[in-house]
């Protein structure tokens, strides 16, 4: 073993030590359960039917049996609560509009976008026009989330410490809140006022350096539209909604800035002719920010007629990815553009009159009312049009832009869609329960019958003709919706002729489909990961479970392998030119050419920047996409002069300096001793750490000496951002915090890990204790049977209706 390993590894198990002590220190005071395998509390609560069990093994999952289906999902709630309080309460807060309640005045603006978004239809027809299951089930699970509140009220001690520190209570639920709250901006607005202002300077045909369109499409500007009067500032209500609060507060609860950053995933399902166990296998590991607490919280559901387990999102009832006892799923970003704006005409007399159809109609207007800390309430009058919110106004210059979004639809209810799909038994079942699910998916699917399948779902919307959705649109009723299309309007495959269907998020719209009558998108992600999943899938005869947790854990690199090769002579680099020719493109932490090259690629992709975009355009193509740069350093063009391979091998050249200059500075001078690792380091900061109470009461996970491999481009996806003005902007700051292989059928060999930890409570023992297991690629048993599960068991408690003997 190496001595950096070493090192590595006795910081990783002091560090672990240290936490454990300082959970046992710690657990009394946090009232975590501490009750032995063999008994365990027992707790009368509002809600429960009959009585549930829950059992937590060692790794913090909690396996809940129920004598109902219901009860199964109050115990899903209950437990979410317990584990994620903070998370859960902040996204509800956040969902409802009630931040400034608790935070203050600089988060009304954010109320105001919330509630601009929330569903502005008819709650009770909604909720009345559920499956009965679905409803029973979402108010058991909401019940379950007030069981657990009324438990805190009769000892605060189980609440986390920032209730304390910022002095407030979590909010009570409502299973009206899960119709209401819709907020899931998915789509390309930004970008559609990106072309508009493009094509108002006459360089339409530069986005394509930002995004090219897939499939090959070409652009142009809607009928009717003045792209010269739109600007940023169009996006109005709808760009604070991406934003999130202020001062990245939305990082409180462990999320990212924007509701939903699209960052990707990997996902890919073996049929049984070619694996080694003549089962299926499905793998899974979604892709997101990183921050404490994790986005999924794993949670196993028992009562007769249901068996499911798998991670959840806290606040959404029921299992995201995850199997049952007959079906196993996994999902990955499906980019289907399902947000439009569109411009208004408004009356120079009554500036809340726009011309639809021909004819001055009013917006709709309502009223809101703020509550805010330590202030008076305020009140915001927000406005809709047929189209949807008004998100901007400008009656000086007669204008106003409404978005449509298909998350705000009648029947869109993306909150509830989870619980269908947890009870399916089959393909069909499957595919029905996703006729609820609003948010853009692929969906892979395997059974115990041996059938594989993927099924791409989410809001599609009817553009008018004419309408692509890539620029904005005049909002007079000629570019308005014709409604959404259908899930069988979308692409799925069932037993696919290959024997495996894998979606890392890139353009995967089958051969013959019609994107021009449905124009789901022409923005997808760069194909690299996908590539090397085929190529790894493709060139096995025989795939194991083993297998497909190592593929997940894979630093190979195609793009970097190919870019490393170019590398041009230069006698003041004989040794770094040497490091890179003998690569084999493994973004490994150990390597010292993984971390000469990903240097030496964010130079040359600033250098290539400025080489091909004007000055003049750069605050609208502010970097280029990957495979652009990809493409002009391995076919170099015009654009880089009258001799393009010439410019670019003295700009790789220089661009070589550069990184070798930059890596003597950060590690040294002998490149021997480089490491990515040491740069591309894993640390879960909270983002309110500034606040001292904070900072003391929720440590770091992580930090330097955690050595991360992979790139935004490797399957084991590890991303981060070069351009931050941070010190060390090359630190991995997002990536796959939930990973999960499933033998289908043989449910106990299924694999999982679950960054950080399965609870947001700096106190219990959960709180971090993954990092290590996730770092070096130690997958955890997700156990599922009795017998599996009996002896892993840690703490149980009994749930009972209120009032019994």
């Amino acid at each position: 073993m190496k001595r950096t390993d070493k090192r590595l590894n006795v910081l990783i198990s002091n560090s672990s030590l240290s936490l454990r002590r300082r959970h046992v220190l710690l657990a009394g005071a946090a009232g975590l359960l501490t009750a032995c395998a063999t008994g365990g509390p027992v707790r009368r609560v509002r809600g429960v039917r009959s009585s549930i069990e829950i059992a937590d093994d060692r790794f913090g999952v909690p396996h809940i049996r129920a004598a109902s289906v219901e009860d199964a999902y109050f115990g899903d709630g209950y437990v979410a609560a317990r584990d994620r309080l903070l998370q859960l309460d902040f996204d509800h807060r956040q969902g409802l509009g009630a931040l400034a309640a608790v935070f203050g005045a600089a988060f009304v603006p954010s109320d105001t976008a919330s509630r601009l978004f929330q569903f502005q239809g008819d709650v009770e027809a909604e909720l009345d026009a559920l499956d009965p299951r679905v409803r029973a089930c979402a108010q058991a699970y909401v019940d379950g989330i007030n069981a657990f509140l009324d438990a805190t009220e009769r000892d605060p001690a189980l609440l986390p410490p920032i209730f304390d520190i910022f002095g407030y209570r979590p909010l009570r639920w409502e299973l009206r809140d899960l119709i209401r709250v819709r907020a899931e901006a998915t789509g390309n607005t930004k970008a559609e006022i990106r072309r508009a202002r493009l094509a108002a300077r006459g360089a339409l045909d530069m986005d394509a350096l930002m995004r090219p369109l897939e499939p090959a499409w070409t652009l142009r500007v809607p009928d009717g539209l003045d792209v010269h009067a739109v600007s940023e500032a169009d996006l109005g209500w709808f760009g604070v909604l991406q934003k999130g609060p202020p001062s990245g507060a939305a990082h409180a609860a462990g999320r990212p800035v924007q509701r939903r950053a699209n960052e990707g995933s990997n996902a890919w399902v073996v049929a049984p002719g070619r694996t080694t166990t003549g089962r299926p296998i499905l793998a899974n590991d979604p892709h997101l920010d990183f921050g404490q607490p994790g986005p999924r919280h794993v949670v196993h559901l028992t009562a007769p007629g249901l068996d499911v387990i798998g991670g959840g999102l806290p606040g959404m009832p029921g299992v995201m990815q995850g199997h049952n006892d007959r079906i196993a799923w996994g999902r990955t970003n499906f980019h289907i553009d399902q947000e439009d704006l569109f411009v208004l005409r408004t009356d120079p007399a009554r500036p809340d009159h726009y011309l639809h159809h021909g004819e001055w109609v009013p917006m709709v207007a309502r009223t809101v009312t703020i509550a805010v800390k330590d202030a008076p309430d305020q009140t915001a009058t927000l406005h809709f049009a047929a189209q949807g919110p008004v998100i901007s106004q400008d009656p000086a210059h007669h204008r106003a832009v409404a978005v449509a979004a298909t998350w705000l639809a009648p029947g869109a209810n993306g909150l509830l869609a989870n619980i269908g799909i947890n009870l399916a038994r089959d393909w069909t079942e499957f595919r029905q329960a996703l006729r609820l699910h609003t948010s853009p998916t692929n969906f892979l699917y395997a059974d115990v019958d041996g059938h594989i399948g993927w099924q791409a779902a989410g809001g599609l919307p009817a553009r008018a003709s004419g309408h692509d959705g890539l620029m904005p649109a005049p909002g007079d009723g000629r570019y308005d919706w014709r409604g959404l299309q259908t899930l069988d309007d979308l692409p799925h495959v069932l037993d696919p002729a290959p024997g495996w269907f894998a979606s890392s998020n890139q353009m995967n719209l089958p051969p013959g489909y019609d994107q021009t009558a449905h124009r789901v998108s022409f923005e997808w992600s760069p194909p690299y990961r996908y590539q090397r999943v085929a190529q790894v899938l493709t060139a096995r005869e025989k795939t194991s479970v083993a297998d497909c947790a190592a593929l997940q854990h894979d630093t190979q690199s195609r793009l970097a392998r190919e870019i490393a090769a170019l590398v041009p002579d230069a006698p003041d680099l004989a040794a770094e030119t040497a490091l890179l020719r003998g690569w084999d493109g493994n973004v490994a932490a150990d390597s010292a050419a993984a971390a000469l090259y990903e240097v030496w690629w964010t130079e040359m992709g600033r250098a290539l920047h400025e080489r091909i975009v004007p000055e003049k355009l750069r605050d609208l193509v502010p970097e280029l996409f990957v495979t652009v740069t990809e493409g002009l350093l391995t076919a170099p063009d015009a654009r880089l002069g009258s001799d393009p391979v010439a410019a670019r091998d003295m700009l790789m050249i220089a661009a070589l300096r550069a990184a070798k200059a930059e890596l003597t500075r950060r590690l040294g001078g002998d490149a021997a001793t480089w490491r990515w690792g040491a740069l591309h380091s894993v640390t879960i900061r909270h983002s309110l750490a500034r606040v001292p109470q904070v900072a003391a009461a929720y440590p770091p996970v992580g930090g330097p000496a955690f050595a991360s491999g992979g790139d935004a481009y490797t399957v084991q996806a590890r991303w981060y951002d070069a351009s931050r003005k941070v010190a060390n902007p090359y630190e991995a700051t997002g990536g796959a915090s939930y990973l999960m292989v499933c033998d289908v059928g043989a449910w106990d060999n299924a694999l999982y890990l679950n960054l950080p930890g399965q609870s947001d409570d700096p106190r219990s023992p959960h709180y971090d204790d993954v990092l290590p297991d996730w770092l070096a690629g130690r997958m955890r048993p997700m156990l599922f049977s009795a017998p599996a599960i009996a002896p892993h068991i840690t703490t149980r408690q009994k749930l009972l209706p209120e009032g019994g003997a």
